[in-house]
């Protein structure tokens, strides 16, 4: 099979353009960086029409996920570059619903998140650590935290990820809330481990510095990776931000 390793801030992928059909070990041997090709995840683009494709989202230990906001930018950017639909504007159907996306010059993607909502109480204690849970298709707790350069966040991600209040995991993020409409994230990724960018996590960290602190409706959200505008509106949060190709291949 043919195959697209692409990326968004960083934060990589393999990208079928047919159906693709593995075990959670074969995905996971794929991911593997010293032993495969190596990724965060694996993504499945299939053309419906001369305007939409629908994405599946695997992450690198071979567990499926509801959405990917990189691997969404991604998914885009393919679809046009591969001529899977006829302009740069399309729309993407994910497990979660629709997002509209249009591939800008320079390689630039603007795409619709989602909505971004608080899914159980405002706040919760988790580990000891207070967090705020966020859904944007996908879970999220997010910790404000002082310095976020010194958060331990593989000790307290993946506590967090795997505690039972959730039965699902839960991806974790790490925000510091700097001047203006400028917050600075680390982001622990369910299945992935710390991660150098994150689509739906910049959303949820956005979402979630909104309500405690005085942001406009455009926050910027610098990661290890790079940085990446979110904006909302009524209809949720949109994602602006880089994708790029990094080569092609072939697999058995």
């Amino acid at each position: 099979m043919d195959f697209v390793k692409a990326e968004g801030l960083g934060n990589d992928f393999i990208i079928f353009t047919e159906d693709f059909h593995a075990s959670p070990d074969r995905i996971a041997q794929l991911c593997e960086r010293r032993t495969g090709i190596g990724a965060d995840g694996i993504l499945e683009v299939i053309a419906q029409d001369h305007s939409s494709v629908t994405m599946r989202y695997w992450n690198a230990d071979g567990g499926s996920a509801e959405m990917c906001g990189n691997g969404l930018r991604c998914v885009a950017l393919v679809a046009v570059e591969h001529g899977l639909v006829t302009g740069p504007t399309l729309t993407v159907h994910s497990a979660v619903g629709e997002h509209p996306a249009t591939v800008l010059p320079g390689g630039i993607v603007r795409a619709f998140v989602g909505t971004p909502h608080a899914f159980r109480t405002e706040k919760l204690r988790v580990a000891g650590h207070s967090v705020r849970p966020v859904g944007v298709g996908n879970p999220h707790a997010v910790l404000f935290v002082d310095d976020v350069d010194g958060a331990d966040v593989e000790g307290i991600g993946s506590t967090i990820e795997h505690d039972p209040i959730f039965p699902e995991g839960t991806n974790v993020e790490f925000v510091e809330i700097g001047e203006g409409n400028r917050i600075t994230v680390r982001v622990w990724e369910r299945g992935v481990g710390e991660t150098a960018a994150s689509g739906t996590g910049s959303a949820a960290a956005a979402f979630a510095a909104r309500s405690v602190a005085e942001l406009g409706d455009a926050v910027t959200v610098a990661l290890p990776g790079g940085e990446l505008l979110i904006e909302f509106d009524d209809a949720g949060a949109w994602m602006v931000g880089p994708a790029a190709i990094v080569y092609r291949g072939s697999v058995d």
